[in-house]
């Protein structure tokens, strides 16, 4: 599998915080850790903004997509809002992880915890060619539930 080198930093007083990293040696994405400072309760229905304790620097082109967990999204309703969330390039401030719970009973995040997986993807920006029509295809404006 090919790889390369991302700058990454671990903010001060999460020293004891796991750098992300890949679980299984094919896995896509890489788990993400709690840094709070203390536990955490989030009550069914609320949400809140848990931090990581880490700072990354993307190379140009690339970004990188926060999501959930399947395992806390079965187990316990955990899951991120705004999700996929996006890392830009160019940006240098700590990772947030935004926290849902649909589940029915409290959900404590402790420090360390796995809380979601970070995806490192290429990104390309586009040009748009307007056009008065676009070709047409079978399937053409079928929509939501169309197949």
């Amino acid at each position: 599998m090919e790889s390369f080198k991302i700058l990454i930093q671990k903010l001060p007083g999460n020293e004891d915080i796991a750098l992300p990293r890949y679980m299984t040696g094919q896995a896509a994405g890489m788990d993400m850790f709690a840094a709070v400072t203390e536990d955490e309760i989030i009550l069914p229905g609320q949400r809140k903004k848990i931090p990581t304790g880490i700072a990354i620097a993307l190379p140009e082109g690339y970004e990188a997509q926060i999501r959930p967990r399947s395992g806390l999204a079965l187990k316990n309703g955990l899951t991120l809002l705004n999700s996929p969330g996006t890392i830009d390039a160019d940006y240098r401030g700590e990772i947030g992880l935004i926290v849902i719970n649909h589940g029915e009973e409290p959900f404590v995040v402790q420090r360390g915890m796995r809380l979601a997986q970070m995806v490192v993807h290429k990104v390309l920006h586009v040009e748009w060619m307007e056009t008065p029509a676009l070709e047409r295809t079978p399937r053409g404006d079928g929509g939501f539930g169309h197949t």
